[in-house]
């Protein structure tokens, strides 16, 4: 017999020794404590499941109705960015809940989370500092789509940026001008918006007139010219008033006339206000001093 094989049979466990083995297997496995409190585990996970399945529920049914609200809002929502959102939310609820309930369930199998925990924290922090600018750019950029401060095509100022929205990211805004200039502005950046495109605007027109002409007989046509001109224009909301005698000089006098109008479109419905004036004016022969101003 060689070395190796007396080396192995004397490796080999004895026969007190299988019979311990056996022994102590039997004994776990017909231990009734032990299955009792992996029962008890087993209820507790599935519980676990069962209230994270329906927290996950219940959150998909706020964030759709918040959507459906959002689309019924009479200051527009568009409807695949509500689409969008929705989506975003929902997986955001179930990536949350899915993270939560994991860490839950192996800490009922004994799992010691502390280690793991304060290794997501370390990565988490050096991230944030390494990427300040960018997580404020994201977490900015969520709100404004999410609160709907502004939506792709409205017209907005931002700072000296003023012009139509092109694109709304989590980290970039794209504002073009009306002269073909395209700002690119960083969300963080975006302290203060003025949004033009939310609320009917008010064009103002003042018309000046020649200081010896009928004022009252202006007025009256006036108002009669732009009776027919609401008809006319679909952009105006109610009928242009013409208010009267704005400012009176020397020479001449000026009368206002305003008018409500749909978001942004104050300087078509001026333009348009203008060309009906100037015609009537010229056709009863009231003079006019000076060229019509508009503001």
């Amino acid at each position: 017999m060689s070395v190796l094989t007396s080396r192995f049979l004397a490796e080999l466990p004895t026969e007190a020794e299988i019979k311990s083995g056996v022994e102590e297997i039997k004994d776990t496995l017909f231990n009734s404590q032990m299955w009792i409190n992996w029962g008890w585990i087993a209820v507790k996970i599935i519980i676990l499941l069962i209230i994270g399945r329906i927290v996950s529920t219940l959150a998909q049914k706020m964030v759709h109705r918040l959507m459906a609200s959002r689309e019924r809002n009479p200051l527009r929502f568009d409807v695949r960015r509500t689409t969008t959102i929705g989506k975003l939310f929902g997986n955001v609820i179930n990536y949350t809940i899915n993270f939560i309930l994991l860490m839950l369930i192996l800490n009922q199998v004994g799992f010691n989370l502390g280690p793991l925990l304060a290794g997501a924290g370390v990565i988490g922090l050096a991230i944030g500092f390494g990427a300040q600018s960018l997580v404020k750019d994201v977490i900015t950029g969520f709100f404004i789509i999410f609160e709907d401060q502004f939506a792709v095509g409205d017209v907005v100022q931002i700072g000296t940026a003023k012009g139509t929205v092109e694109e709304i990211g989590l980290r970039v805004t794209r504002i073009a001008s009306w002269t073909g200039e395209v700002f690119i502005i960083p969300n963080g950046m975006i302290q203060q918006v003025t949004n033009f495109s939310i609320r009917n605007s008010v064009a103002v027109v003042d018309v000046t007139l020649a200081y010896n002409s009928d004022v009252d007989r202006a007025i009256e046509l006036l108002r009669d010219a732009m009776v027919e001109l609401d008809k006319q224009e679909d952009d105006i909301v109610k009928t242009p008033r013409v208010l009267g005698v704005q400012t009176m000089g020397t020479n001449d006098l000026v009368l206002r006339i305003t008018a409500e109008c749909r978001p942004n479109q104050q300087s078509k419905v001026s333009r348009a206000i203008l060309f009906e004036a100037k015609r009537t004016l010229d056709r009863y022969r009231i003079e006019i001093s000076k060229t019509e101003q508009t503001k």
